[in-house]
């Protein structure tokens, strides 16, 4: 039996993950006949049919999908090969597929990362900004970015710094309402949930005066999992939020929005660098998160 080639292997994955041959030779910048012949080959090489090919759907056999999670596994140990070298060189090049969280990735990352590649020339990136927890290897990620509290995870993961949020609502809503002045008065309070937490929507995190945090629930009958609808919803009177501090700083500086329970509120979420498998990450992406880094400190006052 012929061995087949890693490219060939590699476009398999491709393969199966688009689901369409046009797809994959789009992405490539090749011919679609090109990429059958590629595929045609590499089944003649193994002896085995890869695929169930119809006019409408594109699926691996069985002996398809043992391939395509043994050459996951391979992909994933040749990219670690290549990067256990490339440290002998002091130029950074290469692709780095990326995967951000959306309020940070907007606020911060997309221009952090962006000023990256302007210094890099050649590195290039994918970023994708999603807040649910990608597969690495499935996504062919190389780095995820995730505002977390991660104690428990078994990925591996690298602090890069921390977000803290607060509790505001416009000036309209209190003075209809009034200030709370403690985080049990938020039960007779409009409360804007934010339903992207573990804990859920209105189980807010405060600390007592000596330093102990506990969960206090709160009354509210609008919940969202995007921050930024809530922010919109807070500045139009409608309630009280738990926001991230980089998503209204600006706005609690010009007095659209005011902090409340200052001292009560106790949500800090560490944002983590993820990478998988590999004991170290490589140097591109090693200089990535140290970049980013450095572009927060410069701006750490947001946060």
């Amino acid at each position: 039996m012929a061995t087949p080639s890693l490219d060939d292997l590699f476009l398999f994955i491709d393969l199966v993950d688009a689901g369409s041959y046009s797809d994959v030779a789009k992405q490539r910048g090749v011919t679609r006949s090109s990429i059958s012949k590629h595929i045609t080959k590499l089944e003649a090489e193994l002896g085995v049919q890869l695929l169930f090919r119809t006019t409408r759907q594109l699926a691996p056999t069985e002996a398809g999908r043992t391939l395509y999670q043994k050459a996951q596994e391979l992909r994933v140990m040749a990219n670690a090969t290549l990067d256990s070298v490339s440290h002998l060189s002091d130029q950074i090049s290469g692709h780095i597929r990326l995967s951000v969280p959306t309020i940070s990735g907007e606020l911060l990352l997309a221009d952090a990362v962006s000023e990256f590649c302007q210094a890099h020339p050649d590195v290039t990136i994918d970023m994708t900004l999603e807040n649910q927890l990608v597969d690495l290897v499935a996504g062919h990620y190389d780095l995820v970015i995730r505002t977390a509290q991660l104690e428990d995870s078994s990925l591996k993961a690298a602090p890069i710094f921390d977000s803290r949020w607060l509790i505001c609502a416009s000036p309209d809503y209190l003075a209809q309402y009034g200030h709370p002045d403690s985080p049990q008065a938020l039960l007779n309070h409009h409360c804007l949930g934010y339903s992207n937490q573990s804990t859920g929507a209105f189980e807010w995190l405060f600390k007592t005066p000596d330093g102990n945090h506990y969960t206090q629930t709160v009354a509210g009958s609008f919940s969202s999992n995007n921050a930024a609808a809530l922010k919109i919803a807070a500045l139009k009177g409608r309630g009280i939020a738990y926001l991230p501090m980089c998503l209204v700083y600006d706005e609690i500086q010009d007095g659209r929005l005011q902090e409340l329970l200052e001292h009560d509120s106790a949500k800090i979420l560490g944002i983590y660098a993820l990478y998988p498998f590999t004991k170290a990450p490589s140097k591109r992406i090693r200089a990535l998160i140290d970049f980013i880094k450095v572009h927060y400190e410069r701006i750490q006052y947001r946060f």
